[in-house]
């Protein structure tokens, strides 16, 4: 014969069961970052590079571009602009257009 006892024979009680508060705090969650990367060529010249850089990318100095025209031929490649998605996905289209080399989108 088995006798079973319960919990309260040994003064235990069984462990009320709490259920956390509901919060109404939000979590913000920011989106990734997107790299825009030239890639060195054969074709384009360093003025036409410099210049795209320029035109398309804002708030681009005519040194800076020069110094990233310059990474991008020494180096094989340059980041020229990182942001947000959308506006990465505009300067990757127009310095492409332009006919520079570009490596895909990658985020940060």
């Amino acid at each position: 014969m088995v006798t079973r006892l319960s919990a309260t024979v040994y003064g235990m009680a069984a462990a009320p069961t709490v259920t956390p508060e509901k919060t109404n705090q939000v979590i913000r969650k920011t989106y990734p970052n997107y790299k825009v990367i030239v890639l060195n060529d054969d074709f384009n010249t360093f003025q036409h590079v410099a210049e795209c850089l320029m035109k398309y990318i804002p708030g681009m100095t005519s040194d800076r571009a020069w110094e990233l025209t310059n990474q991008v031929h020494y180096e094989d490649k340059a980041i020229v602009w990182v942001g947000p998605q959308e506006p990465a996905e505009l300067y990757h289209q127009q310095l492409r257009r332009a006919g520079l080399t570009m490596a895909p989108l990658e985020s940060a």
